[in-house]
């Protein structure tokens, strides 16, 4: 499935490193960047959401939060963003369920893995739609943050 800009962004409901759930509904009224991130620990995950938490000021100077999802377990999450330092929130689609709904979403990866979160950018507006959608092929790739930020300030 693929989402378009301009559709409804896919409801989620998903767990938090602290074991709470946490559905999209809870960030109506704001701007939301959505990242999809293959695997917690990996160099390029690793490189990009570092590059959110350095960067963090500026999302919230563009009045939007951002989320990281992966399909890691909350556990798994919990340790890397405490060993991370990261500061916003790392959800889990243990399940995979929203990685498939937005599209991000790997049925193979590498060392015959299945069932991986695509690295992916989307920003959803205040109202619950899609106003970015990057879905990268290469998981070695990062997200243009530069769009994602240029998109946020469109919707000030």
């Amino acid at each position: 499935m693929n989402v378009t800009i301009g559709a409804k962004a896919p409801a989620f409901s998903l767990v938090n490193t602290e074991r709470q759930k946490v559905s999209l509904d809870d960030f109506k009224g704001q701007n939301l960047v959505i990242l999809f991130f293959p695997m917690a620990f990996t160099s390029t995950c690793t490189a990009e959401l570092c590059s959110i938490r350095d960067n963090i000021a500026t999302y919230e100077g563009l009045n939007s939060t951002v989320v990281g999802i992966s399909v890691d377990s909350p556990f798994t999450l919990k340790k890397f963003k405490t060993d991370q330092n990261l500061n916003f929130p790392l959800l889990s689609d243990f399940n995979k369920e929203a990685s498939p709904a937005y599209g991000a979403f790997y049925e193979q990866f590498m060392l015959d893995l299945k069932g991986v979160s695509k690295r992916a950018a989307f920003v959803v507006d205040k109202d619950g739609v899609i106003r970015y959608a990057q879905v990268l092929e290469e998981a070695k790739e990062l997200p243009d943050f530069e769009a994602v930020k240029n998109t946020l300030s469109s919707l000030q």
